[in-house]
């Protein structure tokens, strides 16, 4: 039996964005792709919400715990009662389904081809239990999570952009769409609704691939490249920045957990009007594990940790960590794309040494120099 679709229309979403999610049929696999600030998270957690009302578990999947908080935080304002949507990571989502002692290869990673093959030899079982799936961020996952997902699951829905692929376990949109079937359905959203003009700009500077992306309507100040004369200078320079604007979101993106830690006790000591945070994917639990996205103040953050979030201001705190790559790396274009990109209205590039990093320099016209 088909089922029809059950549009849940909500007024934070642009009419481009309620057509893509209305015209998704509520069976089968689809990849929906986007550039960042096009609301694919957003997007995610509402077609969570659609799923979960056929009456089938729903999971929110993200490879990053950082990202799981903020989906669930936007979930819990999508609320439906009776269809609820659980936000997990993927290595909890497995552990759920095939239990603690699931097989891992020697790179301490899941061994996807007997997941695969456990998740076959369920195929029929218990069929009413079988989930929806919802991915965001879903080019941080491996070929073979889609594979095994594809025989475990009633049905999977992947928002991705493959200009963002910052971990070591990636896919492309073709090796995702490939994994699924050839039955999986592809959809591109537009627009840029985060960045301004300005910042939209550089990071286009950046970018790998694609399709290029829409120019933002939206105009702001020139993101500016900044000398640090130390972890003294950056910390006060952030504690300026939250004065100016105390209502900001202030996200610092760091290369260095060394550097994350000195900023996290200079900034504790500054008299902040809000307690600073500080996100460590090795805390099991607490104050530097749970973090609260939604309230003004400073959030420090790991930069492999920082997709998929979105901030007032970004202060991208060590660009010299760098200094020693090819600034013609891919991969370090992705990352310069994927922190630039989380800024909303201002955009900070900060460095320390004595001389300007590699793939700083040329930049006249998108910044301004300080």
């Amino acid at each position: 039996m088909t089922i029809a679709n059950t549009p849940v229309l909500h007024p934070d979403l642009t009419p481009a964005q309620r057509d893509c999610l209305d015209t998704l049929p509520l069976t089968g696999n689809h990849v929906v792709s986007g550039p960042p600030g096009s609301g694919k998270s957003l997007l995610a957690a509402h077609r969570a919400v659609h799923l979960a009302l056929t009456g089938r578990p729903t999971f929110l999947i993200s490879r990053s715990n950082l990202l799981r908080q903020l989906l669930r935080d936007s979930l819990a304002g999508l609320a439906v009662p009776g269809a609820p949507v659980e936000a997990s990571t993927a290595h909890l989502w497995v552990y759920s389904r095939f239990g603690r002692d699931v097989p891992r290869t020697e790179d301490s990673w899941f061994d996807w081809p007997a997941l695969t093959h456990q998740a076959a030899g369920a195929v029929g079982e218990h069929d009413a239990a079988t989930p929806h799936l919802v991915v965001d961020e879903g080019q941080d996952l491996p070929p073979g999570f889609y594979r095994m997902a594809r025989l475990a699951a009633a049905s999977v829905t992947v928002f991705a952009d493959e200009c963002q692929r910052l971990t070591e376990t990636n896919s492309t949109l073709t090796e995702i769409t490939d994994a699924l079937g050839r039955s999986t359905g592809r959809v591109e959203i537009l627009g840029n609704h985060r960045n301004t003009r300005e910042i939209a700009s550089l990071a286009e500077h950046f970018r790998t691939g694609g399709t290029r992306p829409d120019v933002p309507f939206r105009s702001g100040a020139l993101p500016t490249v900044r000398h640090y004369s130390g972890v003294k200078d950056l910390a006060d320079d952030i504690t300026t920045l939250a004065a100016r604007h105390p209502r900001d979101r202030i996200g610092v993106i760091v290369n260095s957990l060394r550097t994350a830690a000195d900023l996290m006790r200079r900034l504790e000591r500054s008299g902040l009007a809000h307690e600073p945070q500080l996100y460590s994917s090795a805390a099991p639990s607490g104050r530097y594990r749970d973090l609260d996205l939604t309230r003004p103040g400073v959030v420090l953050v790991h930069r492999a940790s920082a997709k998929g979030l979105d901030f007032d201001t970004v202060v991208i705190a060590d660009a010299e960590s760098d200094s020693g790559i090819d600034p013609t790396s891919a991969a370090l274009c992705m990352a310069y794309y994927v922190m630039i990109t989380r800024a909303r209205q201002r955009l900070v590039l900060g460095w320390q040494g004595s001389r300007l990093p590699r793939h700083l320099e040329g930049l006249d016209g998108w910044v301004r120099m300080w």
